[in-house]
């Protein structure tokens, strides 16, 4: 297990799920899929927030991460979202990523519920019990309502099964505690795009990112950078990104990071209620951003 930890660091893609017609939209996501893998991505995470994991049905849900699988084949680990606000749920989803062939998964914690912390332990515990592949915890109290605390992870952190963390808490502070609480080799990865540079600096291992779905050489690069010790270079890529990351932020994600890989001419622009498309003026603001960046031309 400790050998496989490496495979979960770097640059990984929250990626989006296409719809066309209110359905899973298969080539595009194909496409997207050979866009990452040309572009340098270390990692591909479906159904996970950015994935509208909230609005896939199960059957969709399986749908998306066997294909995930199926056309990654092999060229990068596939981290499944499997987590849930029921734990039997979690299980059952984390049990058919494994069975799938899925490399790990990742798992946020249960949302509108809002256990304890000895809540929190004891559902990741028994999903952890359940299967063999590696689990990533994901803590984002801003989606969940509770704060999964340092004290808990590193608890977690024990279990055999347990090999790193998503972390969304938007406190540095919180990432020290768990990287000095936590064993050497769990693996902290931030979840915030805006805060990578500084997650890197403090010890973390890379990012599940949202704003890589549009330049995923360039998070990869920043993370490369940063590795081989040229923080000239990571700080210039660092705020290069900077706007980009505020663009794909400017409405609930993953409204803004869909609607500009639709003006990019990567797939439809397609979301579900209860999420709305754009306002008119941050459709401006994105558009001028993506600009900048040459991403679009008009």
């Amino acid at each position: 297990m400790k050998g496989e930890r490496k495979m979960f660091t770097g640059s990984l893609v929250a990626i989006v799920t296409p719809f066309k017609d209110d359905r899973f939209d298969r080539k595009a996501y194909a496409g997207l899929i050979e866009f990452h893998a040309k572009n340098g991505t270390n990692g591909i995470v479906p159904c996970g927030t950015t994935g509208e994991s909230a609005t896939l049905t199960p059957e969709e849900h399986k749908e998306v991460i066997e294909f995930t699988i199926d056309k990654v084949s092999g060229r990068m680990p596939v981290v499944a979202g499997t987590g849930s606000n029921s734990t039997k749920e979690a299980i059952h989803l984390t049990k058919h990523a494994e069975k799938s062939g899925a490399d790990a998964a990742l798992l946020i914690a249960p949302y509108y519920n809002r256990p304890t912390q000895d809540g929190l332990y004891a559902h990741f515990k028994a999903i952890a019990d359940e299967v063999s592949i590696p689990l990533i915890l994901y803590n984002i109290p801003s989606r969940t309502g509770v704060n999964m605390e340092p004290s808990t992870i590193a608890r977690l952190a024990e279990h055999k099964n347990i090999v790193g963390i998503k972390e969304a808490s938007g406190s540095l502070g919180q990432m020290q505690d768990v990287i000095a609480l936590c064993p050497d080799d769990f693996i902290l990865l931030s979840g915030d795009d805006g805060l990578l540079l500084p997650v890197l600096s403090i010890g973390g291992k890379g990012v599940i990112s949202v704003v890589a779905n549009i330049v995923p050489a360039m998070v990869t690069e920043l993370i490369n950078t940063y590795e081989k010790g040229d923080m000239k270079r990571a700080l210039k890529l660092n705020y290069g990104l900077l706007s980009l990351t505020k663009s794909m932020f400017l409405e609930t994600n993953p409204v803004p990071v869909k609607t500009a890989l639709s003006m990019m001419g990567m797939m439809k622009n397609e979301i579900r209620l209860p999420l709305a498309p754009m306002r008119k003026e941050n459709i401006a603001k994105l558009a001028a951003s993506l600009r900048q960046a040459k991403l679009i031309k008009k």
